[in-house]
């Protein structure tokens, strides 16, 4: 079965809101191999509708091997209110959302990644759709913005890695510590 696996660039009071206004300061030769990693181990993207129109303004007109790859595999867009999806390779998922998603991990193949698209994780999450969670926490503090846990939710994980880069940024990698039933 195939993983969903989560990435997020957070802050250390857990904003993960409009990270290109913050994180580029921390971005180092170590996090761009483990982006570059973490990439090359999947082989779909699933994206929210917001973190979707980001990455598809910005994406199809750049080059290179990271580039190529993302703008090559196929990409699941979660939306209530896109009527098409225009990037490369991409089909939205407009209803039974967890239904769809557990489809997809049924199919054979690599991770399915999912960056950004906080609404979509959170959902996820009251399904138990995700496998792995990567917490890229930066050493800075914005004090409001979207969180990624926010009140009310609950969730029990277990830390599999940590991982300490130059630039101060703080990879954690957790499973969900999923319930017997």
């Amino acid at each position: 079965m195939r993983k969903v696996v989560v990435t997020e660039f957070l802050t250390l009071d857990g904003v993960m809101e409009a990270p290109d206004n913050w994180q580029f300061p921390y971005w180092n030769d170590e996090i761009e191999k483990f982006k570059h990693n973490e990439l090359f181990a999947s082989d779909a993207q699933l994206l929210g509708r917001v973190t979707y129109q980001a990455f598809a303004d910005a994406w199809p007109s750049m080059t290179g091997e990271y580039a190529d790859r993302l703008n090559s595999l196929p990409k699941y867009v979660v939306t209530t209110t896109l009527k098409q999806a225009e990037w490369n390779n991409s089909s939205l998922i407009k209803r039974n959302i967890a239904e769809e998603i557990r489809k997809l991990k049924q199919q054979p193949g690599q991770d399915i990644l999912i960056h950004g698209s906080g609404t979509l994780v959170q959902a996820l999450m009251q399904h138990a759709l995700i496998d792995e969670y990567n917490l890229m926490i930066h050493p800075v503090v914005l004090g409001k913005g979207k969180r990624l846990f926010t009140d009310g939710m609950t969730a029990s994980l277990k830390l599999t890695e940590s991982i300490t880069y130059g630039s101060g940024v703080i990879l954690l990698r957790y499973q969900p510590e999923r319930k017997e039933s």
